[in-house]
């Protein structure tokens, strides 16, 4: 019995180290972006017309009407020289993005942002707009009704706004017109470019690639590329080779690194920061202020006043006075128990931080964003 209960234990232990280090390992895919294939952006500017006197003032847009002159002289209306008094129009960027592969036809989401003094663009349609690229060529035309996530309300004495009323989304509301060639099958050599640029990783990436490959066809170039060489296997096929590469699991590394938010308190404290020993104390004063004023009366028939004596009562007590010492070598989970052992909040704990990171006790970078 002893003998079958240690097999069973050693294979529980066995089964959660498996479990332990599955659950570390990450896809190439998510580890990873294929150099050429990514998205580009798209930028134009229109009109937004429709608004129930919510859009912008014309005196004070001068761009916003000599853009509704310009338009409606191309629909065959003269208006120069006129007096124009319309709140139902407002000039907006729109922006979008354009996927990897789009083909002519498809659509895209689009977003509408207020150029001008416009209160809001609820109930507006963008008429058509070129949206051109970095290069100054137009890949899409983007035209309909938009879609306000907020909104204003206001009397002749109080308003109120909810969300942002002048940006409005559009849904599909582009049409690709122009297609970016890139001809994946035809490269001979392909990179990867990490997300989070390190040696130990791209190592890591190029050995399960040439593993699952049988052939040295992937090389870390630097901390943040991987190049692989179209082998014989995959004939002019590159697609069928990335997704067999895609799906491959592999343990990312990472520096000790500690990231402080000093505005919202966050802290965010990485799996490999280790501290020397190192003993640290925190304590916090309170100080109690109390009122209690008296009335003092003159004895009966007397001359003198009755008066507000004031009697103020002022304590200071300092809490948290503790020592917690902080072993060398611990891990993540040791460090948060021993700093909570204090009974700190995170604004004391980034002042800790710091304090051990000054000391040179914490074997980590800190950075404050």
């Amino acid at each position: 019995m002893r003998g079958t209960l240690k097999i069973a234990l050693a294979a529980l232990a066995m089964l959660g180290c498996a479990i332990s280090t599955a659950a570390a390992t990450s896809r190439i895919k998510d580890l990873a972006n294929i150099e050429g294939i990514r998205q580009n952006q798209l930028i134009g500017y229109g009109l937004v017309v429709g608004l129930n006197g919510t859009g912008d003032t014309l005196n004070n847009a001068p761009f916003t009407k000599q853009s509704l002159q310009g338009m409606l002289e191309r629909l065959g209306v003269n208006i120069r020289g006129q007096q124009i008094r319309t709140g139902n129009v407002a000039a907006v960027m729109v922006t979008a993005d354009l996927p990897p592969f789009a083909t002519q036809g498809t659509r895209i989401d689009i977003t509408a942002s207020a150029m001008g003094d416009a209160k809001s663009l609820e109930g507006g349609t963008l008429l058509v707009t070129p949206l051109l690229g970095a290069d100054g060529n137009v890949y899409a035309v983007a035209q309909g009704s938009l879609a306000i996530g907020g909104f204003q309300a206001e009397g002749q004495a109080a308003k109120i706004t909810r969300g942002v009323p002048t940006v409005g989304r559009l849904p599909n509301g582009a049409i690709i017109e122009r297609e970016i060639d890139f001809a994946l099958n035809s490269l001979g050599q392909l990179r990867l470019a990490l997300r989070n640029p390190d040696f130990t990783t791209a190592k890591r990436i190029a050995v399960a690639i040439n593993d699952y490959m049988g052939a040295p066809v992937a090389e870390p170039l630097d901390p943040s590329t991987v190049q692989l060489t179209m082998p014989k296997k995959f004939p002019e096929n590159v697609v069928a080779m990335l997704t067999d590469i895609e799906q491959l699991q592999v343990e990312p590394d990472e520096a000790a690194k500690i990231v402080i938010d000093e505005r919202s308190g966050v802290v965010v404290i990485g799996r490999d920061v280790r501290v020397s020993t190192v003993a640290v104390a925190q304590g916090n004063l309170t100080v109690s202020i109390s009122e209690s004023p008296q009335v003092s009366q003159p004895a009966p028939f007397a001359r003198g006043r009755t008066r507000v004596v004031p009697r103020t009562q002022v304590g200071v007590q300092e809490e948290g006075r503790k020592l917690a010492l902080v072993s060398e070598g611990v891990s993540l989970q040791q460090i948060v128990d021993g700093l909570n052992a204090l009974g700190i909040g995170p604004r004391d704990l980034i002042a800790i931080l710091q304090a051990i990171k000054a000391a040179g006790a914490i074997q980590a970078d800190i950075e404050v964003m």
